[in-house]
């Protein structure tokens, strides 16, 4: 039986009106385990939906694959109190992935996808190539492309989205989870395994732009992203090391670029405010 990605609860509305008794639609979470040859590699808190995409594009951005392919198969089982994804890797990156984990300072429990070290939290992010240049008016045509294609969310107004986007398609893809960096490992999922070419596009995201959120941007490979929210002053200076072009705050009014502007103001005036 496969869990529902929302659920139907009862709720009280308060306004100043008076109080009202009616239904809402919110997002499930679920307890998910990546587990690689019999072997837990973390557990995250999920909405269960696109998972085969979440368990590839989990396995790319941390690093326990550099393939799609060498996942050699792939099963999702429910299990009590959650799901497990359940991966097999050859024998040779199954031994590579253990002496990773033993080679680890100490127990995990930060909540980072089983890294413990603050060396690997930080670890640099992969450089991207040149990419490709976009108008203004195309960062406002992705963004405001966004909220109609969120389909968990008008439900539930409750969960992130992460989506790719180019010129010739507009949104390419697009994921939604109640995680912002379980959203963005779906979408790399779905880019992996349908073998869309990142350097074409751009990655659009509405939650807060952190450096984990620039970390896996890089590793799929885009030069550009955009978010409806702020970025933290890590993630700037991770993506100006990176070569992304990182745009954020968009709004109906316009956006703030905070790093390579060249890819969207080639050629436009820049006004200076003293």
């Amino acid at each position: 039986m496969t869990k529902p990605s929302a659920i139907s609860t009862q709720r009280y509305v308060w306004r100043e009106s008076g109080i009202s008794e009616s239904r809402r639609s919110i997002p499930e979470e679920t307890a998910i385990a990546l587990t690689y040859n019999g072997g837990t590699y973390a557990v995250m808190m999920a909405t269960p939906q696109d998972l085969e995409d979440f368990a590839v594009g989990f396995s790319l951005n941390e690093g326990v694959v550099s393939s799609s392919e060498e996942i050699e198969s792939l099963e999702t089982l429910e299990v009590n109190d959650g799901i497990e994804l359940r991966m097999w890797l050859s024998q040779a990156d199954a031994d590579r992935l253990s002496e990773r984990r033993r080679q680890m300072a100490g127990p995990t429990g930060c909540g980072l996808c089983g890294i413990d070290s603050i060396v690997e939290a930080m670890r640099p992010a992969t450089t991207v190539g040149l990419g490709r240049s976009f108008l203004p008016a195309q960062i406002m045509n992705a963004i405001e492309s966004l909220p109609s294609r969120q389909k968990l969310n008008i439900e539930t107004r409750a969960v992130h989205a992460a989506a790719f986007w180019n010129p010739e398609q507009g949104i390419v893809a697009l994921r939604e989870d109640v995680g912002r960096h379980n959203a963005l490992d779906k979408l790399a999922g779905v880019m992996a395994r349908s073998a869309a070419r990142a350097e074409g596009g751009m990655i659009l995201l509405t939650s807060r732009v952190s450096v984990e959120m620039v970390q896996k941007t890089a590793a799929i490979g885009a030069s550009v992203m955009v978010s409806v929210s702020a970025p933290t002053a890590l993630a700037v200076k991770m993506a100006g090391s990176a070569n992304i072009t990182l745009a954020a705050i968009a709004r109906a009014d316009g956006f703030e670029i905070f790093t390579h502007p060249h890819r969207i103001l080639s050629g436009e005036a820049v006004h200076v405010v003293a």
